[in-house]
C-alpha cells in the first residue's frame, strides 16, 4: 500500500478519534451519552440505523455472498427492508406513546414496562451478550479487511488490536452522539466510495460485462440462485431483530418524535435494499471474476478455493484501485465497520450497566458518576469483544449467531407485549430462556438439522409454544 494511501487512511482515523473527544467535552450526563438528548432528526437517525445494521460486517459478508452465489445474495438485505418497515408501523408508535409517561434508555426497560423487573433483567443479559458478540464480528471484519489490504505488513492479530483500540476509545469517550454523527459521515463516505470509486473501477478492471460473462456461469446473474431454506433462515433471523435490537431502540429514543423516527426507518429500509444489497454482492461477484482471471496471482492466490470468500472483496480493491483512491476506499469500508461496531458496543454497555449491574450497584442515572461508570464499562466490554474476535474465523457466521441468540429469546415476548392484553411475565421469562437456550445449544452442538433450517427457527418455535401454553394455563386457572 502506497504511503499516500496510508496517509489518507491515518488522517481519517485521527478525525474519528477527534469526534469522540469533541463529544466527550460536550456530554453533560447519561441522557446525552446513551440517547443523544432525545433531539436528533430523521436524516441523522436514518443514516445511522442503516450504517449500524448493514455496517462493515454485512458489507464484507455481502461481498462474500456475491463471491459464492452472485446476485441472489442480495436477498439477505431484502429481509432488512421488510423488518425496518414493519417495525416503523408496528413498534415505533407504541414506544413513542410510552415515552410520554416514562423515561427509557434501553430495550429491556421497554420490555419490563409490560412485564416485570425479572423479565427486564433477563432480557438485559440476552441483549448484552448478543451485542457483545456482534461488536466482535465488526472488529473481526475490520481485521480481515486490514489483513487483505496491508499484507504482508500487518497480520490479522495486529489488525484486530489496532481496529479494536480505535473503536473502543472513541465510543467510550463520545457515547451515542459521537456514534450517530460519525455514522452519518461514515455512511456518506462509504456510499460515495462505492458509487464513484469502487464499483466503476472494479467493473472496468475485470473487462466489463464481456469479461464477467466469460468467467462466471449463468446462475451468478440469477436472483433465483438460492434455496427457499436460505431465504427463510435469513428472514427468521434478520426481520425480528428490528423488534428486539437495542441499537434500534436507542435511536428511537434519540429521535425527536414518532414521525421523525418512522421517517428514519423508511430511509434505512430503502438504503438496505436495493441500494446496499446490490452494491455489496456486485463487488463480491467482481472479485470472483478477478481471481479467475489471475489478478490475485501476485499475492499467491490463483483459485477461488485458495481464499476465504470474505477476503475476495478487499483483495479486489487492493488490486484495482490506484494510489490515493485506495486510501479513500479503505476509509469508506472501515467507516462502515466502525459505524456498526460503535453502536453495538454502546448497546452492550447500556444493557450491562442499566439493566444488569444497576440492580446491585444503584447509581442514580442523572449523576455525573453514572456517566463515568458508563464510559469505563464501555472500555472494558470493548476489550472483551476484542478478545472474542481473536478466536472467531467468520464475520457473517459470528453476526448471524449473535442475531439468532437475541431473536430466539426476545422476539416472542416483544410480540406478546405489543399484541396481547394479558401477557404474563412468567410466560415471557420462560419463553426467553427456552428460546435462546435452544438456539445456542443447537449452534454449539453443530447438529445437522431437518431441511437445512437454521437453529433460530427451532428456538423461536419453542419460545412461541412455551409462551402460549404458559399464558393459556395461567389464564385458565384464573378463570376457575
Amino acid at each position: 500500500m502506497h504511503y499516500l494511501d496510508i496517509l489518507v487512511f491515518t488522517l481519517y482515523m485521527i478525525g474519528v478519534i477527534g469526534i469522540g473527544i469533541y463529544f466527550l467535552m460536550r456530554n453533560k450526563g447519561v441522557d446525552d451519552f446513551y440517547v443523544g438528548g432525545r433531539k436528533i432528526g430523521s436524516v441523522h437517525i436514518g443514516l445511522s440505523v442503516v450504517a449500524t445494521d448493514v455496517g462493515g460486517g454485512f458489507s464484507i459478508g455481502l461481498g462474500g455472498l456475491g463471491f459464492i452465489m452472485g446476485l441472489a445474495g442480495s436477498w439477505m438485505l431484502f429481509t432488512g427492508l421488510i423488518g425496518a418497515w414493519l417495525s416503523a408501523v408496528l413498534l415505533i408508535p407504541r414506544v413513542k406513546q410510552l415515552e410520554k409517561s416514562r423515561t427509557f434508555y434501553t430495550f429491556p426497560q421497554f420490555l419490563g414496562s409490560f412485564y416485570n423487573p425479572n423479565v427486564a433483567f433477563l432480557a438485559g443479559i440476552i441483549s448484552a451478550i448478543g451485542y457483545l458478540g456482534f461488536t466482535s464480528s465488526q472488529i473481526l471484519a475490520g481485521a480481515i479487511l486490514a489483513e487483505a489490504t496491508f499484507t504482508p505488513i500487518i497480520d490479522r492479530q495486529t489488525a484486530l488490536i489496532i481496529m479494536g483500540i480505535i473503536v473502543i476509545v472513541y465510543t467510550s469517550m463520545g457515547g451515542i452522539k459521537a456514534v450517530i454523527y460519525t455514522d452519518t459521515i461514515q455512511w456518506i463516505i462509504l456510499m460515495s466510495g462505492l458509487i464513484f470509486i469502487g464499483i466503476p473501477i472494479a467493473y472496468y478492471s475485470v473487462g466489463g460485462m464481456s469479461g464477467i460473462r466469460e468467467v462466471l456461469p449463468p446462475e451468478f446473474f440469477s436472483l433465483a440462485n438460492i434455496s427457499w431454506q436460505q431465504i427463510l433462515n435469513w428472514a427468521v433471523t434478520i426481520i425480528p431483530i428490528w423488534f428486539v435490537g437495542m441499537t434500534l431502540y436507542q435511536r428511537i429514543y434519540a429521535s425527536r418524535d414518532q414521525k421523525q423516527a418512522q421517517k428514519a426507518w423508511y430511509i434505512a429500509g430503502l438504503f438496505e435494499w436495493p441500494v446496499m444489497a446490490f452494491m455489496g454482492v456486485l463487488l463480491g461477484l467482481f472479485a470472483r471474476v478477478a481471481i479467475a482471471q489471475g489478478m490475485f496471482g501476485y499475492l499467491g492466490f490463483t483459485d477461488a478455493a485458495d481464499i476465504d470468500a470474505e477476503q475476495g472483496l478487499p483483495l479486489l480493491l487492493r488490486t484495482v484501485l490506484p494510489v490515493g483512491l485506495m486510501g479513500l476506499m479503505m476509509a469508506a469500508y472501515f467507516s462502515a465497520i466502525m459505524s456498526t461496531a460503535d453502536s453495538c458496543l454502546m448497546a452492550s454497555s447500556g444493557n450491562f450497566l442499566t439493566d444488569i449491574l444497576s440492580k446491585w450497584f444503584r447509581v442514580p442515572v442523572g449523576r455525573r458518576s453514572f456517566l463515568l461508570v458508563s464510559q469505563a464499562l464501555t472500555l472494558i466490554l470493548g476489550s472483551i469483544a476484542l478478545l472474542l474476535a481473536s478466536v472467531m474465523p467468520s464475520v457473517l457466521e459470528l453476526m448471524l449467531h449473535s442475531y439468532a441468540f437475541m431473536v430466539s429469546g426476545l422476539f416472542i415476548p416483544v410480540l406478546g407485549a405489543l399484541f396481547m392484553r394479558n401477557a404474563r411475565p412468567v410466560a415471557a421469562f420462560w419463553a426467553m430462556i427456552l428460546g435462546g437456550g435452544t438456539t445456542i445449544t443447537l449452534i454449539a452442538g453443530d447438529w445437522a438439522l431437518p431441511l437445512g433450517l437454521d437453529p433460530n427457527i427451532f428456538g423461536i418455535t419453542l419460545s412461541l409454544l412455551s409462551f402460549i401454553i404458559i399464558n393459556f394455563t395461567i389464564n385458565l386457572n384464573n378463570k376457575k
